[in-house]
């Protein structure tokens, strides 16, 4: 009889043991399943959409920007993403595709957005970004503009589903009315061309000297054929002649066909600023602090050429949601978009400041150099300009000049 109790405790003591093992090897296993789950390396596809533009002719192709620009710029942010990314489990790529027409381009986003693609670098128009806005709505979707710098986007179209890296003509006509202000630079004599975006670039500059108190005193439309290369030092001293005295020429063509014969031949020596001589741009080869040399010499070794301000724009773009990842730790296209429109956002990109996007236009708030072709010059927002808030909101349009329609 003992014998028989003797045996059948340890029959029930085996079979704890084997029901214990049995548990601790499925916990094992849901855990490891659990850790690889969580453990598992995040895939980001950045598409990367240009619409063709008809060439502009032009005097002199001299300041033509490269036809890879751009692209050039998302692809470095993306290996530099990748270099971080292989020790945190993420990896990012990126798809280019140029269109011809903008229903192809809006075709190939939803082909992609399909396909599993939520992040879009797009340069294109307007008109372009309008129609995206309407498809995006309610969708769990990244667009950046990365090459368009029109007032409209950022003032009156709302484009709640875009997210803009490149500046705006106000952004930028605000950086060089600011420093007008701080060399004491009052009165200013406004060129323009007769395009309708020449005509945007001067429209932004009134408000900016309007903001900051400066006067122009007279704008004249430069509406000549004439090949300035052979005539510059007959029509432009002409030309700049007025009644009233000034201390700067602004200079507003998007093109630049005529701009870069207006400095040091106007009839009175002043300087020239706008689209020539001095400029406000968020990307310039002669910048290099904050480490920036770094990224220029990044850039130079995978291209053979400079950085311009469309590179840099894409670069953004994609460091954008590079950033987002990296904090938020997730491939949830909700959770990243989140991310990236609240205040918790920063991103450090050579600047000396962390930069960040505005809640009520998308625009990415940044400091913009003052430059001439080969120099820095000086750095916006000036020393001494102040905002309730961020100083950097005194570039562009602020919360309080929307007009949505």
């Amino acid at each position: 009889m003992n014998k028989e109790i003797s045996q059948l405790i340890r029959c029930k003591i085996s079979a704890i043991k084997r029901l214990t093992w049995v548990l601790s090897t499925v916990c094992i296993l849901l855990f490891n399943g659990q850790s690889a789950a969580e453990n598992a390396p995040l895939s980001f596809e950045v598409s990367y959409l240009k619409l063709l533009k008809d060439h502009v002719a032009t005097f002199s192709n001299i300041n033509a920007l490269p036809e890879d620009s751009g692209l050039l710029g998302a692809q470095l942010a993306v290996n530099d993403a990748n270099s971080t990314g292989k020790f945190i489990g993420q990896t990012f790529t990126l798809s280019q595709f140029e269109l011809n027409a903008s229903q192809d381009l809006l075709k190939r986003i939803e082909q992609q957005f399909k396909s599993g693609v939520f992040v879009f670098l797009v340069s294109g128009d307007s008109g372009v970004f309008e129609a995206i806005d309407r498809w995006a709505k309610n969708k769990p979707v990244l667009v950046f503009n990365v090459s368009e710098p029109a007032d409209d986007m950022r003032q009156t179209l709302c484009l709640s589903s875009v997210l803009h890296t490149v500046p705006s003509y106000r952004m930028k006509s605000d950086a060089l009315a600011q420093w007008l202000v701080a060399k004491r630079l009052s009165k200013i004599l406004l060129i323009k061309g007769e395009g309708s975006t020449d005509e945007h670039i001067a429209h932004a500059f009134s408000l900016a000297a309007k903001r900051f108190g400066l006067n122009i005193i007279e704008q004249k439309v430069w509406n000549f054929n004439t090949d300035l290369r052979r005539s510059t030092q007959q029509e432009i001293p002409i030309f700049t002649q007025t009644s009233r005295p000034y201390d700067v020429v602004f200079v507003a063509d998007a093109h630049k066909d005529f701009a870069e014969f207006i400095p040091y031949n106007t009839y009175l020596p002043r300087p020239v600023i706008g689209s020539a001589g001095l400029e406000a741009l968020a990307w310039h080869r002669v910048i290099e602090q904050w480490g920036a040399a770094q990224l220029q010499s990044r850039f130079r070794k995978m291209t053979a050429r400079d950085m311009n301000e469309l590179d840099f724009s894409a670069y953004l773009a994609v460091r954008s949601i590079a950033q987002a990842a990296q904090q938020t730790d997730s491939g949830k296209p909700a959770e990243l978009i989140k991310y990236i429109h609240s205040d918790a956002f920063e991103l450090a990109a050579y600047k000396g400041r962390k930069l960040s996007f505005r809640s009520w236009n998308g625009q990415l708030r940044m400091p913009l150099a003052l430059v001439q072709p080969n120099a820095f010059v000086s750095e916006s927002p000036q020393v001494g300009m102040l905002h309730p808030t961020n100083e950097l909101d005194t570039l562009g349009f602020d919360a309080r000049e929307m007009r949505c329609k």
